[in-house]
C-alpha cells in the first residue's frame, strides 16, 4: 500500500507540476501580448501628440487667415463704397458741368442774337 501511496503521490506531483508549467507557459503568453499591446499604446500615444501639435498648428494658421480675410473683406468693402461715391460725384459733377455749358451756350446765344438785332449806328 505504501508503494502504491507512493505512485499516487508521483502521479499527483507530476500532474502538478504540468499544470504549474501550463499556467507558466499562459503567463508567459500573456506576458508578451501585454508587452507588445503597450508598445502599440507608446506608438499611438505619440502619434495622438503628434497629431494634437499639428491640429494646434492648423488652428492658429487658420485664425491667423480668417482674421486676415476680414481684413481684406472690411478693406474691399471700404474701397467699393469709396469708388461708388466717387462715381456719383463724378455723375454729379458732369451733370452740373453739361448744365453750366448749356446755359453759357444760351447766354452766348441770347448775346449774339441780341448784337444782332440792335440797330447799328
Amino acid at each position: 500500500m505504501a508503494s502504491q501511496f507512493g505512485v499516487v503521490m508521483q502521479n499527483y506531483n507530476s500532474d502538478l507540476m504540468k499544470c504549474i508549467d501550463e499556467l507558466k507557459t499562459t503567463r508567459t503568453n500573456l506576458q508578451v501580448q501585454i508587452d507588445s499591446e503597450e508598445e502599440e499604446k507608446k506608438t499611438l500615444e505619440k502619434e495622438v501628440e503628434r497629431m494634437t501639435h499639428k491640429i494646434n498648428q492648423l488652428s492658429e494658421s487658420l485664425t491667423k487667415k480668417a482674421a486676415a480675410r476680414n481684413d481684406y473683406d472690411r478693406t474691399i468693402r471700404e474701397t467699393e463704397s469709396a469708388y461708388t461715391k466717387l462715381l456719383e460725384s463724378s455723375q454729379l459733377l458732369l451733370n452740373m458741368v453739361k448744365r453750366e455749358a448749356d446755359c453759357l451756350e444760351q447766354a452766348l446765344h441770347a448775346t449774339e442774337s441780341n448784337f444782332e438785332e440792335s440797330p447799328a449806328f
